[in-house]
């Protein structure tokens, strides 16, 4: 199968825009672990809780899709559709506390929500 041109194009665009800003951002990541993990908390809220979605669905939402057509068929993929509102609302919701809690981890967070202690946001 020969390629054309335009596809060629298409697939170095891609990987110029997947790894150049990864060049850019690379050096700074490696400073501190608050670089790696909350790019040193520099970034508006939206814009982490976005990043928290998409880390989801890039890693869980195709295994997941995978099982719940092999098992109720294309009918059934309406089922995901709603961990899309769910992860759209964990933006608006969870994003912006999770910025002001300055934590780093999803536990960090369920500690000082669960942990019974008032005072604590």
């Amino acid at each position: 199968m020969k390629l054309q041109v335009i596809y060629w194009l298409i697939v170095a665009g891609t990987l110029i825009i997947c790894f150049v800003p990864a060049l850019f951002f690379g050096e700074r990541a490696g400073k501190s672990t608050s670089e790696f993990f909350v790019s040193g908390r520099s970034v508006p809220w939206w814009l982490a809780g976005l990043s928290m979605v998409a880390t989801t669905f890039s890693s869980d939402t195709p295994n997941l899709v995978t099982d719940i057509v092999r098992h109720q068929g294309v009918a059934g993929n309406w089922c995901w559709w709603a961990f899309v509102l769910t992860g759209v609302a964990t933006v608006f919701f969870y994003a912006r506390l999770w910025h002001r809690s300055e934590v780093m981890t999803d536990l960090e967070f369920y500690e000082i929500r669960y942990s019974g202690i008032k005072g604590q946001s």
